[in-house]
């Protein structure tokens, strides 16, 4: 007798391995969704992979902690330890004790206070300066767009490709004998915070902020009779505090770490920051001390983006104002 065939209501076994792998296709897209990466939601499910993954973000963990924070932590401890032993035990915690004094010393005796507080004045006038020319510009250029708007983007497109070395002697030249006022902006910190403002890459940024917001806006307050001061400062600059925080953190920095220029335009050691003073004393200062000095000096920085992040983590994708 020969075999009956296979029903046709009965899938036959190739048929029904197709199906149970649509079937966990399915599965795998309905747990992935829109945000599946490499691996897929099976995948994930098992037991190895689990393991293998929670390792690995674990060894990413370290390694960004080791070398985001192992530095400042680093300098934190050596700032409060003897010079012998961050010489002799560079990686131990306090062999001998905590040398307070470290602070005191360097915040008094090197006058650190005062640098200080010259950091603080070129920092924030920097921001300032910075920050109202970008918004300014970017309003223009985005919201107000008169017809030669395309030519001024590109010109302050263009300066982004010269290099800023060959800008030295002519900006210097220029702070030295400036036109109009003809009085040497040399030793005063309007010769820091000038060229500090006109940062084509602020201005391009915030542009393209204020492109993604939506004009209906813009067009029901003008029906209402708001001019373009009133648009820009009750609309457009409350709209923008992402990308306010981050031209504000960038400004800053970048004010707080730069050395060249403040050491050509600012000659005189009472008007000087911190990152032109402490290379000067570095020589005639303790090594301990020299690392209080340099633990004092990054205060602001780490403090400024505690503040800021939240600000700035949002708006470093510029994504564009949400619409309602």
């Amino acid at each position: 007798m020969t075999a009956p065939a296979p029903s046709s209501a009965q899938p036959s076994v190739a048929l029904r391995q197709k199906l149970a792998g649509l079937g966990r296709r399915r599965r795998d897209a309905a747990d992935g969704g829109a945000d599946r990466g490499i691996l897929s939601g099976h995948d994930r499910r098992k037991r190895g992979v689990r393991v293998s993954m929670a390792g690995v973000h674990v060894v990413l963990f370290v390694g960004l902690v080791v070398a985001g924070l192992g530095p400042l932590l680093w300098l934190a401890k050596a700032a409060v330890t003897p010079t012998q032993d961050t010489l002799s035990h560079p990686f131990e915690l306090w062999p001998n004790g905590i040398d307070w004094a470290n602070l005191e010393t360097a915040w008094n005796d090197i006058h650190i206070d005062q640098y200080f507080l010259n950091t603080i004045w070129v920092a924030a006038g920097s921001w300032f300066f910075q920050l109202l020319i970008a918004t300014t510009a970017g309003y223009a250029l985005s919201v107000l767009r008169p017809k030669y708007a395309p030519i001024l983007n590109g010109l302050v497109l263009a300066t982004l490709f010269v290099p800023a070395v060959v800008l030295l002697v002519p900006l210097y030249l220029t702070v030295l004998h400036p036109p109009v006022i003809d009085t040497s902006l040399l030793n005063t910190y309007w010769a820091v915070w000038l060229p500090a403002a006109a940062n084509a890459f602020n201005i391009l940024l915030v542009k393209r902020f204020f492109d993604g917001l939506p004009r209906e806006v813009f067009e029901a307050a003008r029906t209402d009779g708001a001019g373009p001061f009133r648009v820009f400062w009750s609309i457009v600059l409350p709209m923008s505090k992402p990308i306010l925080g981050v031209v504000s953190v960038f400004a800053v920095i970048a004010a707080w770490k730069d050395f060249l220029w403040p050491l050509l335009v600012l000659p005189d050691p009472a008007v000087q920051p911190l990152s032109v003073r402490l290379p000067a004393v570095q020589s005639q200062t303790e090594l301990d001390v020299f690392l209080a000095a340099l633990a004092i000096s990054t205060l602001i920085p780490i403090v400024l983006f505690l503040v800021f992040q939240r600000l700035f983590l949002s708006g470093a994708g510029l994504g564009g104002a949400v619409k309602g």
